[in-house]
């Protein structure tokens, strides 16, 4: 839904003027130095990029899920870095908050993660727990005078070097019937004793983005730490992975407009045979692959998105677009790489940078395989004796 299409267009045109006069000028500084500058950090914080999603009670812009996906399609077409660093506070860093964080929890955190002042991040995943969040090992133990002790070690988390705010999932209750109410969902600050986070982990791409471990060692947090109720972590986790299974989609979109066309103009202006490469029909057919698959997810996406705004069920719909979008982004780098032919695959162009960025899209919050198994699952519910 897109509550005002005369203000939300020059919205867009903003994010596109940002792309392409600040971050797209500084994608080689970034992956150079594997940080966006805190110039940049703050311009984008002064543009109110990391409230997008955050309600307008709280600071944030109050974005419909169509209006969101439409910003990060625009957003995601400089480096994977840029979407990153904002994204994370847009998306699973203040989702579960939004969803089921009593207003005490809202009120104190949400206009600080809208404004950028701090940066969250969601430490769900594990050594041994992944695409398989039951299997979680971190643990949560009540040790009296509404008090608790969490252990454990979360891996692979996005910002968590530099993140201030943690949403994290821990097993609080061993003897739970359902592995789904055995999960807890607390909120923990950097400067809580007992927790502490690695470097930046290194990784094929995405520079500028970082990941890191965070440590959990007799982390001491009080029961006003709570996100939502007891047990009930598996179930914000999912209404969490549901809105942003759309926002990845959009995200992922984004690279493939980008590359393509950077394609386009490589097609345009290179020369072989006497002629632009983009006159040789096989050339032609790779960009037509590209542009009709580009065109199916945003279609894909947005339809979606407007089921959400409309409150209606999207289980299915979210592996749909997160799985179809990510493989079509893989399939368009590759075939934008073999387009530039050996300058997309040297440092230089841009080209290979997004080739190695994007590879990310199809493992984080559920790898293809899962997805497909997830929809394979919602179609033959019911139908089996």
């Amino acid at each position: 839904m897109i509550r005002d299409p005369e203000r939300f267009g020059a919205f867009l045109d903003e994010v596109r003027d940002f792309v392409r006069t600040v971050a797209m000028p500084a994608e080689d500084l970034v992956e150079r130095e594997d940080t966006i500058p805190d110039a940049l950090v703050a311009d984008m914080r002064r543009r109110g990029y990391f409230g997008w999603s955050i309600p307008e009670a709280y600071g944030g812009a109050g974005l419909t899920t169509e209006e969101l996906a439409l910003a990060n399609i625009e957003l995601s077409r400089c480096s994977v870095a840029f979407r990153a660093r904002v994204g994370i506070n847009t998306g699973i860093g203040s989702e579960s908050l939004v969803q089921d964080g009593s207003e005490a929890q809202k009120a104190a955190y949400l206009p600080r993660l809208a404004s950028g002042e701090i940066t969250g991040a969601l430490a769900l995943t594990e050594p041994e727990a992944g695409s398989d969040a039951s299997a979680l090992q971190a643990t949560g133990v009540s040790i009296g005078d509404g008090r608790w002790r969490l252990n454990g070690h979360k891996r692979y988390i996005t910002l968590a070097p530099i993140a201030d705010l943690f949403t994290v999932f821990v097993r609080t209750e061993a003897d739970a019937a359902r592995n789904a109410d055995a999960i807890t969902v607390f909120l923990v600050e950097r400067d809580t004793a007992g927790l502490s986070t690695s470097g930046s982990t290194p990784k094929m791409g995405q520079e500028g983005a970082p990941i890191g471990e965070v440590f959990l060692d007799d982390c001491i947090v009080s029961d006003s730490a709570i996100l939502g109720q007891r047990g009930g972590g598996f179930r914000t986790m999912m209404k969490t992975l549901n809105k942003q299974r759309i926002n990845l989609a959009a995200l992922a979109t984004g690279p493939a407009i980008r590359m393509l066309d950077d394609a386009l103009d490589h097609a345009a202006g290179r020369r072989q045979a006497g002629k632009p490469i983009g006159e040789h029909q096989l050339v032609q057919a790779m960009l037509a692959e590209c542009k009709v698959e580009i065109e199916a997810a945003r279609a894909l996406i947005l339809e979606t998105a407007r089921k959400r705004d409309r409150g209606e069920d999207v289980a299915m719909d979210v592996s749909l677009c997160k799985y179809f979008a990510t493989e079509m982004c893989g399939r368009v780098a590759d075939r934008v790489v073999q387009i530039f032919g050996g300058q997309g695959y040297v440092k230089g162009s841009g080209i290979e940078r997004f080739y190695r960025d994007v590879r990310a899209f199809r493992i984080y919050e559920g790898t293809s395989q899962i997805h497909l198994l997830n929809i394979a699952r919602l179609m033959l519910r019911g139908r089996t004796a």
